[in-house]
């Protein structure tokens, strides 16, 4: 099984950490491929820089070609749904297979994110994907999402606070690390809080691999069917969906 795991960002050390998270979660036999365009910026932080990296995500599914499943690395599922009409394989978002698998092990989490302005992001995606319910607060920990790619930051620290927090104000008895820089915390922290800290690479590329063996596709009946062929005009233009097709 091959699985493209797409970091939007251009950050490649994050790309290189996001790649080795995937490796230690995927099963024997399942080839992690992980990229990230060389257009774009170099964290994503806020809803301004999400507008920029879409493009890139789906340049990188047309580049790599037809894969058995597809990860956006991104917690805010940032360009997800685009991703999703441009293949009937599956197309899994760190943020939502984070969420589901915390549904599975825990009555309430808590997210704990990067900076104050992802919250509302997520925040969204937790009502668009029906379990508000489930989520006890999205907390941010004030760490800028390239302070995790900083030997000797405070990063680690600030997070490990605001899982405190959570488990003692919230009453989480779950933790969704809210950024995919942080794949490599997930588990000292588990041991540390003696609750789950949960990664959503590892989720995601699990959930792929499992939806992929069951020989499920996107379904292409409504909201993700495939784009209607069209000729895009100037920078967008190798995008075209006449010229691009992925199984």
């Amino acid at each position: 099984m091959r699985i493209l795991v797409i970091n939007p960002n251009t950050t490649t050390s994050m790309t290189d950490k996001i790649g080795k998270a995937a490796k230690i979660a995927a099963s024997a036999g399942t080839r992690i491929i992980a990229v990230n365009p060389k257009d774009g910026p170099p964290s994503i932080e806020g809803y301004f820089d999400e507008a920029f990296v879409v493009p890139g995500i789906l340049a990188e599914m047309f580049k790599a070609g037809d894969m058995d499943a597809y990860v956006i690395a991104c917690f805010d599922d940032t360009g997800l749904d685009a991703a999703r009409c441009a293949t009937s394989a599956p197309v899994i978002g760190i943020g939502e297979a984070a969420f589901h698998i915390a549904t599975l092990i825990a009555g309430k989490f808590s997210v704990v994110t990067t900076l104050a302005r992802s919250v509302p992001a997520i925040e969204h995606n937790l009502s668009k994907y029906g379990l508000s319910s489930r989520c006890a607060k999205v907390r941010a920990s004030d760490v800028a999402v390239l302070d995790l790619e900083e030997p000797g930051s405070e990063a680690r620290q600030k997070i490990s606070v605001e899982i405190s927090r959570a488990i003692i104000e919230d009453k989480a008895e779950a933790i969704v690390l809210g950024c995919a820089g942080m794949a490599d915390l997930a588990h000292q922290l588990s041991t540390e809080h003696g609750v789950p800290v949960i990664d959503g690479v590892a989720c995601a590329v699990r959930l792929a691999e499992a939806i992929s063996s069951l020989g499920l596709r996107t379904s292409k009946v409504g909201g993700y069917a495939s784009p209607l062929a069209k000729q895009f005009a100037g920078h967008y233009a190798p995008l075209s969906p006449g010229l691009n097709k992925l199984r």
